[in-house]
């Protein structure tokens, strides 16, 4: 006589194929998802990534990201310092940093600042001998040594090398010329730029907040730029331990 199992004893016996079958269609699931993912994040992509490793992608959007960041702060002070746009010759504010715009992204001097650049161009836009738009100066003066700590490049591929010390003094020029525009007085005692405030009517401590930022963006990447220069070093150094030949394709 043919015997025939419990119901209960056949319903559990069957849990581990329904369980099965339900983590292939997951797995099969996940894959196609996946796959969608990774084929719309490369048709978003623009064709010039392929030729960026995440260093040089990091680089590149760290320096778009600092250069937004300057031009917020610039019209931050130009609403501020309303009487800066003013000496620029344009009709108002939005015509003033665009041309600064322009300047910083096309490497172009600005005629306020006469041939300066850089750093040369920072202290003169903050001293009592610069007569101008002191705003579009110092911006200026700060995107361009930004670009120029990066190589004179504001997109990076793998071609491009820079150098991590010096996007590291980019940095520390940063903080001191933040501090310096919130100290620097004219010859009355006051302010040559008005940016953060605090009082007991306001408290406006958004410029060093955005300052900060750009100095974080640039730390980061200094750390990023020394590890990989330090792989580089170390991957070396192990080829030589192990006796192994390096590839030469």
């Amino acid at each position: 006589m043919e015997r025939t199992l419990p119901v209960f004893v056949t319903y559990w016996m069957r849990w581990p194929l329904i369980l099965a079958a339900v983590l292939m269609l997951c797995a099969t699931g996940c894959s196609q998802q996946q796959g969608r993912d990774i084929a719309r994040q490369f048709s978003d992509g623009k064709p010039d990534e392929l030729f960026q490793t995440s260093v040089d992608r990091m680089a590149t959007l760290g320096m778009h990201d600092n250069l937004q960041s300057l031009y917020l702060l610039m019209s931050k002070l130009y609403l501020r310092n309303p009487s800066q746009w003013r000496q620029s010759g344009y009709p108002d504010a939005v015509s003033a940093a665009r041309q600064v715009r322009q300047a910083i992204e096309e490497r172009r001097p600005l005629p306020a600042l006469g041939a300066r650049r850089d750093l040369e161009a920072l202290s003169y836009s903050l001293s009592a001998e610069f007569h101008g738009d002191r705003v579009g100066a110092f911006i200026y003066a700060i995107g361009s040594m930004l670009v120029t700590a990066h190589g004179g490049r504001t997109e990076f591929y793998v071609t491009d090398s820079i150098n991590p010390q010096f996007v590291s003094n980019a940095a520390r020029n940063i903080e001191k010329a933040t501090w310096l525009l919130s100290q620097r007085q004219d010859a009355n005692g006051v302010l040559l730029l008005f940016s953060n405030e605090i009082s007991e009517e306001a408290s406006n401590l958004s410029f060093a907040v955005e300052f900060g930022k750009i100095v974080a963006r640039l730390d980061l990447l200094t750390q990023m730029l020394d590890e990989r220069y330090r792989r580089v070093a170390l991957n070396y150094a192990q080829s030589l331990l192990l006796m192994n030949f390096l590839p030469v394709q």
